[in-house]
Protein backbone atom coordinates (compact mmCIF):
# COMPACT_ATOMS: atom_id res chain seq x y z
CA UNK A 1 0.00 0.00 0.00
CA UNK A 2 1.96 3.05 -1.12
CA UNK A 3 0.66 6.32 0.90
CA UNK A 4 1.68 9.78 0.96
CA UNK A 5 0.96 12.24 3.69
CA UNK A 6 0.66 15.91 3.87
CA UNK A 7 0.37 16.56 7.75
CA UNK A 8 3.33 13.88 9.15
CA UNK A 9 1.72 14.60 12.79
CA UNK A 10 -1.64 13.31 11.83
CA UNK A 11 -0.11 10.02 10.46
CA UNK A 12 2.85 9.69 13.49
CA UNK A 13 3.17 5.87 13.33
CA UNK A 14 1.15 4.73 10.31
CA UNK A 15 3.81 2.58 8.20
CA UNK A 16 5.18 3.08 4.94
CA UNK A 17 3.85 6.38 4.67
CA UNK A 18 5.92 9.14 2.57
CA UNK A 19 5.32 12.54 3.70
CA UNK A 20 5.72 15.69 1.11
CA UNK A 21 5.24 19.24 1.81
CA UNK A 22 2.17 20.80 0.65
CA UNK A 23 3.64 23.26 -1.06
CA UNK A 24 6.08 20.92 -3.47
CA UNK A 25 3.27 18.48 -4.55
CA UNK A 26 3.75 19.54 -7.77
CA UNK A 27 7.71 18.76 -7.84
CA UNK A 28 5.97 15.01 -6.90
CA UNK A 29 3.16 14.46 -9.17
CA UNK A 30 4.52 10.65 -10.26
CA UNK A 31 4.50 9.70 -6.35
CA UNK A 32 1.49 11.09 -6.25
CA UNK A 33 -0.10 9.28 -9.03
CA UNK A 34 1.57 6.23 -7.83
CA UNK A 35 -0.09 6.45 -4.48
CA UNK A 36 -3.21 4.37 -3.68
CA UNK A 37 -4.42 6.85 -1.16
CA UNK A 38 -3.68 10.58 -0.44
CA UNK A 39 -3.41 11.96 3.31
CA UNK A 40 -4.69 15.00 5.18
CA UNK A 41 -3.78 17.37 2.00
CA UNK A 42 -4.83 21.33 2.53
CA UNK A 43 -8.20 21.98 1.18
CA UNK A 44 -6.52 24.33 -1.44
CA UNK A 45 -5.04 21.22 -2.71
CA UNK A 46 -8.45 19.17 -2.68
CA UNK A 47 -9.46 20.28 -6.07
CA UNK A 48 -6.33 19.18 -7.89
CA UNK A 49 -5.91 15.70 -6.13
CA UNK A 50 -9.56 14.56 -6.58
CA UNK A 51 -10.47 15.94 -9.65
CA UNK A 52 -7.55 16.23 -11.68
CA UNK A 53 -5.27 13.15 -10.45
CA UNK A 54 -8.23 11.30 -9.16
CA UNK A 55 -7.01 10.26 -6.09
CA UNK A 56 -8.53 8.53 -2.89
CA UNK A 57 -8.03 11.25 -0.20
CA UNK A 58 -8.71 10.76 3.54
CA UNK A 59 -10.39 12.42 4.85
CA UNK A 60 -12.61 11.78 2.49
CA UNK A 61 -13.63 14.97 0.39
CA UNK A 62 -17.52 15.39 1.76
CA UNK A 63 -15.54 15.30 5.38
CA UNK A 64 -13.55 18.57 3.57
CA UNK A 65 -16.29 20.37 2.04
CA UNK A 66 -19.38 19.95 4.74
CA UNK A 67 -16.55 20.44 7.24
CA UNK A 68 -15.28 24.08 5.09
CA UNK A 69 -17.59 26.68 7.07
CA UNK A 70 -20.28 26.33 9.52
CA UNK A 71 -22.72 27.76 6.45
CA UNK A 72 -22.08 24.35 4.39
CA UNK A 73 -22.06 22.42 7.91
CA UNK A 74 -25.11 23.67 8.92
CA UNK A 75 -27.20 23.80 6.03
CA UNK A 76 -26.27 20.00 5.74
CA UNK A 77 -26.93 19.01 9.10
CA UNK A 78 -30.87 20.60 8.35
CA UNK A 79 -31.42 18.95 5.38
CA UNK A 80 -30.40 15.26 6.74
CA UNK A 81 -31.69 15.68 10.18
CA UNK A 82 -33.36 19.15 11.01
CA UNK A 83 -34.77 17.53 14.41
CA UNK A 84 -31.36 17.74 15.57
CA UNK A 85 -30.29 21.03 14.66
CA UNK A 86 -31.03 23.67 17.16
CA UNK A 87 -32.81 26.90 16.14
CA UNK A 88 -30.35 28.58 13.05
CA UNK A 89 -30.76 31.52 10.78
CA UNK A 90 -27.59 32.12 8.07
CA UNK A 91 -28.52 35.97 6.48
CA UNK A 92 -26.33 38.26 4.64
CA UNK A 93 -24.88 41.15 6.95
CA UNK A 94 -27.24 44.07 6.13
CA UNK A 95 -28.35 46.91 8.47
CA UNK A 96 -31.88 45.51 7.83
CA UNK A 97 -31.03 42.04 8.59
CA UNK A 98 -29.44 43.47 11.62
CA UNK A 99 -32.11 45.07 12.79
CA UNK A 100 -34.99 42.31 12.15
CA UNK A 101 -32.27 39.71 13.79
CA UNK A 102 -32.56 42.14 16.84
CA UNK A 103 -36.27 42.22 16.76
CA UNK A 104 -37.64 38.95 16.75
CA UNK A 105 -34.49 37.11 18.76
CA UNK A 106 -35.01 37.18 22.36
CA UNK A 107 -31.47 37.63 24.20
CA UNK A 108 -29.85 35.81 24.80
CA UNK A 109 -28.59 34.27 21.90
CA UNK A 110 -25.38 32.76 20.09
CA UNK A 111 -23.82 33.94 17.14
CA UNK A 112 -20.73 32.59 15.43
CA UNK A 113 -17.99 33.59 12.89
CA UNK A 114 -18.95 31.16 10.20
CA UNK A 115 -15.00 29.61 10.39
CA UNK A 116 -13.39 29.55 13.48
CA UNK A 117 -12.65 26.35 15.67
CA UNK A 118 -11.32 25.42 18.93
CA UNK A 119 -14.54 27.61 20.56
CA UNK A 120 -12.87 30.48 19.06
CA UNK A 121 -15.25 32.68 16.99
CA UNK A 122 -18.34 31.66 19.19
CA UNK A 123 -20.35 34.52 21.29
CA UNK A 124 -22.74 34.58 23.63
CA UNK A 125 -25.28 37.95 22.59
CA UNK A 126 -26.55 39.76 25.81
CA UNK A 127 -27.05 43.30 24.32
CA UNK A 128 -27.90 44.84 20.93
CA UNK A 129 -24.62 46.48 21.29
CA UNK A 130 -22.67 43.27 21.31
CA UNK A 131 -24.67 42.06 18.55
CA UNK A 132 -24.05 45.01 16.35
CA UNK A 133 -20.35 44.63 17.16
CA UNK A 134 -20.35 41.07 16.21
CA UNK A 135 -21.99 42.27 12.54
CA UNK A 136 -19.94 44.64 12.01
CA UNK A 137 -17.00 42.45 12.12
CA UNK A 138 -18.27 39.65 9.91
CA UNK A 139 -19.64 39.81 6.52
CA UNK A 140 -22.28 36.55 7.16
CA UNK A 141 -24.70 36.71 9.97
CA UNK A 142 -25.17 33.37 11.90
CA UNK A 143 -27.31 33.29 15.32
CA UNK A 144 -28.13 29.88 16.52
CA UNK A 145 -30.73 29.61 19.93
CA UNK A 146 -28.81 29.23 23.21
CA UNK A 147 -29.24 25.88 24.21
CA UNK A 148 -30.00 25.03 28.19
CA UNK A 149 -26.84 22.75 28.52
CA UNK A 150 -23.95 22.71 31.06
CA UNK A 151 -21.95 20.61 29.08
CA UNK A 152 -21.78 18.75 25.72
CA UNK A 153 -20.53 15.79 24.00
CA UNK A 154 -17.52 15.60 21.63
CA UNK A 155 -17.62 12.07 19.60
CA UNK A 156 -15.06 11.25 17.63
CA UNK A 157 -15.17 9.25 14.37
CA UNK A 158 -12.69 7.53 12.42
CA UNK A 159 -12.91 5.70 9.40
CA UNK A 160 -16.60 4.01 9.89
CA UNK A 161 -16.35 3.35 14.17
CA UNK A 162 -16.39 5.80 17.03
CA UNK A 163 -13.46 5.87 19.06
CA UNK A 164 -13.87 7.97 21.82
CA UNK A 165 -16.93 9.76 23.56
CA UNK A 166 -16.06 11.92 26.68
CA UNK A 167 -18.09 15.27 28.37
CA UNK A 168 -16.48 18.33 28.39
CA UNK A 169 -17.52 21.19 30.90
CA UNK A 170 -16.48 24.62 30.65
CA UNK A 171 -17.42 28.02 32.09
CA UNK A 172 -20.96 27.91 31.53
CA UNK A 173 -20.84 28.78 27.84
CA UNK A 174 -17.39 27.77 26.07
CA UNK A 175 -16.46 23.60 26.84
CA UNK A 176 -14.23 23.61 24.54
CA UNK A 177 -10.82 21.76 26.03
CA UNK A 178 -8.84 24.28 24.21
CA UNK A 179 -10.98 27.25 25.86
CA UNK A 180 -10.13 25.88 29.29
CA UNK A 181 -12.90 23.35 29.51
CA UNK A 182 -12.88 20.18 31.35
CA UNK A 183 -13.03 16.55 30.47
CA UNK A 184 -15.46 14.61 32.97
CA UNK A 185 -14.93 11.03 32.53
CA UNK A 186 -17.80 9.77 35.47
CA UNK A 187 -20.68 10.65 33.56
CA UNK A 188 -22.03 7.82 31.39
CA UNK A 189 -22.53 8.64 27.44
CA UNK A 190 -25.99 8.44 26.23
CA UNK A 191 -25.68 5.41 23.84
CA UNK A 192 -28.49 6.48 21.17
CA UNK A 193 -26.10 9.98 21.02
CA UNK A 194 -23.32 7.64 19.82
CA UNK A 195 -25.24 5.79 17.28
CA UNK A 196 -27.40 9.13 15.83
CA UNK A 197 -23.64 10.59 15.15
CA UNK A 198 -22.19 7.37 13.82
CA UNK A 199 -25.71 6.86 11.51
CA UNK A 200 -25.25 10.40 10.34
CA UNK A 201 -21.36 10.26 9.57
CA UNK A 202 -21.60 6.81 7.19
CA UNK A 203 -25.03 9.04 5.56
CA UNK A 204 -23.12 11.80 4.85
CA UNK A 205 -19.64 9.77 4.52
CA UNK A 206 -17.77 11.94 7.03
CA UNK A 207 -14.46 9.67 7.94
CA UNK A 208 -12.40 12.09 10.60
CA UNK A 209 -14.34 13.99 12.33
CA UNK A 210 -14.99 15.67 15.66
CA UNK A 211 -18.67 16.34 16.37
CA UNK A 212 -19.96 18.01 19.21
CA UNK A 213 -23.07 17.43 20.48
CA UNK A 214 -25.43 18.94 23.34
CA UNK A 215 -28.10 17.00 24.91
CA UNK A 216 -31.40 18.45 25.11
CA UNK A 217 -34.35 16.74 27.00
CA UNK A 218 -32.38 13.78 26.17
CA UNK A 219 -32.20 14.45 22.68
CA UNK A 220 -28.85 14.77 20.58
CA UNK A 221 -28.70 18.12 18.94
CA UNK A 222 -25.31 18.90 16.37
CA UNK A 223 -23.63 21.68 17.06
CA UNK A 224 -20.56 21.31 14.38
CA UNK A 225 -18.28 18.43 13.41
CA UNK A 226 -14.08 19.67 13.47
CA UNK A 227 -12.49 18.07 10.63
CA UNK A 228 -8.70 18.60 12.10
CA UNK A 229 -10.26 18.07 15.79
CA UNK A 230 -7.98 18.36 19.01
CA UNK A 231 -5.98 15.43 20.42
CA UNK A 232 -5.44 17.01 23.71
CA UNK A 233 -6.78 16.09 27.57
CA UNK A 234 -7.85 12.40 26.53
CA UNK A 235 -5.12 9.88 27.35
CA UNK A 236 -4.15 7.32 24.83
CA UNK A 237 -6.64 9.19 22.09
CA UNK A 238 -3.86 9.51 19.55
CA UNK A 239 -3.18 5.98 19.48
CA UNK A 240 -6.81 5.04 19.40
CA UNK A 241 -6.73 7.49 16.15
CA UNK A 242 -4.36 6.27 14.76
CA UNK A 243 -5.25 2.63 15.00
CA UNK A 244 -8.89 3.49 13.55
CA UNK A 245 -6.84 4.98 10.58
CA UNK A 246 -4.61 1.75 10.03
CA UNK A 247 -7.64 -0.59 10.26
CA UNK A 248 -9.49 2.14 7.59
CA UNK A 249 -7.31 2.35 5.23
CA UNK A 250 -5.32 -0.24 5.52
CA UNK A 251 -7.41 -2.58 6.56
CA UNK A 252 -5.34 -3.33 9.94
CA UNK A 253 -7.54 -6.44 11.73
CA UNK A 254 -8.84 -5.17 15.09
CA UNK A 255 -6.27 -4.75 17.85
CA UNK A 256 -8.88 -5.36 20.64
CA UNK A 257 -9.44 -1.80 20.83
CA UNK A 258 -13.71 -1.55 21.60
CA UNK A 259 -14.88 0.57 18.51
CA UNK A 260 -17.03 2.88 20.71
CA UNK A 261 -15.61 4.41 23.63
CA UNK A 262 -18.79 5.01 26.30
CA UNK A 263 -16.09 7.38 28.12
CA UNK A 264 -12.56 8.96 27.59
Amino acid sequence: MRLVTFDPFRTLGLPGVRYIKPELMHQHLDTLRDADWLLFPGYWQLNTLLYVLKKNIFPSPVSYHLGYDKVEMTRAFQAACPAHVPHTEILANSPDNVRDILHRWPLPFVAKQIRASQGLGVFLIESAGQFEQYAAENEVLYVQERLPIERDLRIVVVGREIVAAYWREGDGFHNNVARGGNINRTLPIPPHAIDFVLTLAQYLNIDYAGFDVAMVNGQPMLLEFNRLFGQQGVPGLPQLVNAAIQRYILGAPDSGTPSTSRSA
